[in-house]
């Protein structure tokens, strides 16, 4: 009977760690493309925004891709709004992959809201406006940067608008923020980078000739690269490793110079960015506004009734 026992405690022992490693790897496994873009930001940047104004995506991502935002023009505090940013990018096209195969862009985008605003609590957007989001998961860049919103990377096909429900501050209990204008500055990217932020090109970049010479040796990689070797002018041998995914367009026997390159441009994605404008309105001023139109409405119309009561007067008194 302890043997009967003790074999089904080692059973239910070995059932619960097999589970455990195949939910562990399946978190890993789907949350860690999620992380793609923005984690080396995250790790290098304190701002995704440089001094210069520029995002620092655009230092991995080189190509420059057009990117459209838009806002309301003007909100009142403490409302949910959508900001919708616009990835355009041809969907027939492919990208090199990170192991050489051809595969659909991916988007994703960087949203840098003014302080007090933040991405809406689930709790406070309206149904209509969930649908439009999907299934599009926003994370604050940091813990103390709850204003810098970052999504992606997602499926282009599926995401090349992305709608961010964005819920803007009362500065009546937020002392720290006042009605005025203000600017969103947004990123949106499709495709992978060019550049590692070790600064390693990534597969999806051309290859150039690191000097002058024939081109004497290519050969192929099991991984589906190249290594070519280069001769230069001195009779040294020099080797340009190609992975996996560039073209080459050199062959052996070619003269090349410094620099050329060897290797057509795989790339077909790039990053934008765009600065929008937006007011954060007091209903207070807005209904001072409509009562000061109105004032000036019925000034007129009393004015008009004036001269028209003038008119007849005089016209009574000239019949006199």
């Amino acid at each position: 009977m302890k043997t009967f026992f003790r074999s089904l405690i080692i059973k239910g022992l070995w059932t619960a760690i097999a589970t455990v490693v195949i939910v562990l790897s399946t978190d890993f496994t789907f949350f860690q493309p999620a992380v793609a873009y923005p984690f080396w930001a995250q790790q290098n940047y304190a701002n995704p925004r440089e001094a210069t104004g520029r995002i620092v995506c655009a230092n991995c991502h080189l190509a420059s891709k057009p990117v459209k935002v838009e806002v309301p023009q003007s909100v009142l505090p403490d409302t949910v709004f959508k900001a919708v940013v616009q990835i355009p990018y041809d969907t027939t096209i492919q990208q090199v992959q990170a192991d050489g195969s051809k595969g659909g862009l991916n988007v994703g985008a960087v949203v840098i809201l003014p302080e007090g605003f933040k991405i809406a609590p689930e709790d406070r957007i309206p149904e209509a406006l969930k649908e439009e989001v999907g299934d599009a998961y926003f994370q604050p860049y940091a813990e103390d940067k709850q204003n810098i919103v970052i999504v992606g990377p997602l499926p282009g096909e599926q995401y090349k608008e992305l709608v961010f429900p964005v819920l803007s501050p009362d500065p009546t209990t937020d002392k720290s923020t006042h009605f005025g204008k203000y600017l969103i500055y947004v990123g949106g990217n499709r495709g992978r980078g060019q550049v590692y932020p070790t600064g390693e090109k990534s597969n999806n970049n051309y290859f150039d000739a690191p000097v002058a010479g024939t081109i004497t040796q290519i050969v192929a990689s099991e991984d589906g690269g190249s290594e070519v070797t280069i001769q230069s002018e001195s009779g040294k041998s020099v080797t340009q490793t190609i992975p996996p995914g560039p073209e080459l367009i050199v062959a052996e026997g070619d003269e090349v110079k410094s620099r050329q390159a060897l290797t057509s441009n795989p790339n077909v994605g790039g990053f934008g960015q765009k600065d929008v404008e937006i007011v954060l309105q007091s209903s207070n001023r807005v209904l001072g506004l409509i009562a000061f139109f109105a004032i000036a409405i019925l000034a007129q119309i009393l004015l008009v009734l004036k001269k028209k009561q003038v008119e007849k007067v005089q016209a009574a008194e000239m019949n006199f």
